[in-house]
């Protein structure tokens, strides 16, 4: 399992020079002019973890298969989208799709690549993309009560739930707040999830900034920060123009290019962690000489889900997980050396499954 992260954004703030970065293709034209994008263009990426290697090396894996995340380049919105300005409401659907939102936004100067508001400000150009997908749920919830109206009427369980929870994320809608500030009980939750509403996507803002503050950010960014850790998002500093330089070079070439720029890291990186933060996701490990594999789960996942995750077969029939911890697995140079020290764990239905575990499991066919 990896995740499905839409990037959004006004146009011409960065957003498909960004796309085309991270999935190393030039499927998304980017141009200097609004609504390049006229399709949504989608990319898997696999996932960067070094432990991944570090295993595949002790083991003598003959293959080694990353985990993978979706992103998918959703052309610019602008303001009025919600009723169908621009590209609008095409857009809007696909966003329902995803399980985040990567809000980019322009946090550089550049006279030569045209603002379609005539001005720099990312907190702005924030409240105006979160402005239109409030009003495209307030118009869907609507839509919805409308419809509902008759089954409540007749007394239909389920319609009395939904009405519930849409007349919850109505309120908050109405009193200017997104749906996401709602709490909702953990018995609500599945229910919840199943109203895709878009402004409960967890949302990760990227600030683009110019390759001199690639490595600390600008007073954009700072500000951009400011207004995350007020609405309990996150957010991540990323030049997109340094990004697709990064993914015309080799491994050797990046490294370098990197160290010169003074970053630590590419922000494919940063940003598939912040990610992975936002989600609450983990990774776990399947190793062997025939393949290293990452698999992605939630955090606080059972082991037989975890199995699941693999096949389907595997949580059905669970019986046991032979366990051991990355940094046992490590140690002892592989699985015989952490068993002969005692690190290998028999865990059972009820074990939560940590990150960097290394699994094998066993079950009935």
């Amino acid at each position: 399992m990896g995740f499905k992260m839409g990037i959004v954004g006004l146009p011409n703030v960065g957003k498909s020079t960004l796309f085309n970065a991270l999935t190393r293709t030039a499927a998304a034209q980017a141009a200097n002019f609004p609504f390049c994008t006229i399709e949504p263009n989608v990319g898997e990426v696999a996932v960067p973890d070094a432990r991944l290697d570090t295993l595949a090396a002790i083991a003598g894996s003959k293959q080694i298969i990353p985990t993978r995340m979706t992103f998918v380049d959703i052309a610019g919105l602008v303001k009025g989208a919600s009723k169908g300005e621009g590209l609008g409401n095409q857009f809007l659907a696909n966003i329902r799709e995803c399980d985040a939102i990567a809000h980019v936004l322009r946090c550089f100067e550049d006279d030569d690549i045209t603002h379609v508001e005539g001005r720099v400000d990312p907190v702005e150009d924030a409240a105006t993309i979160e402005t239109e997908l409030m009003l495209a749920d307030l118009e869907s919830i609507e839509r919805r009560l409308a419809n509902l109206s008759r089954k409540v009427k007749g007394g239909d369980k389920d319609a009395v739930d939904q009405v519930r929870l849409l007349e919850a994320a109505q309120k908050a809608l109405n009193d200017g707040k997104p749906a996401r500030t709602v709490k909702v009980d953990a018995d609500d939750q599945k229910a919840w999830r199943m109203l895709q509403l878009l402004t409960t996507k967890p949302v990760l803002y990227v600030c683009n900034v110019e390759e001199a503050s690639a490595a600390s950010g600008n007073s954009q960014s700072e500000r951009v920060a400011k207004m995350a850790a007020a609405e309990g998002n996150s957010s991540v500093v990323i030049s997109a123009r340094i990004e697709e330089e990064i993914s015309q070079l080799d491994a050797d070439e990046a490294e370098m290019f990197l160290t010169e720029m003074g970053l630590a890291e590419a922000g494919l990186d940063r940003l598939i962690r912040a990610g992975y933060e936002l989600l609450h996701l983990q990774t776990y490990f399947t190793v062997g000489p025939k393949e290293a594999r990452a698999w992605t789960i939630p955090a606080g996942t059972l082991a037989p889900a975890a199995a699941g995750v693999i096949h389907g077969d595997f949580e059905r029939g669970f019986i046991r997980a032979e366990t051991i911890g990355y940094d046992d697995y490590v140690a002892g140079k592989g699985e015989g050396g952490a068993k002969e020290a005692g690190k290998m764990r028999s865990e059972g239905k009820t074990y939560l499954v940590k990150d960097g575990d290394v699994m094998h499991f066993l079950f009935n066919t």
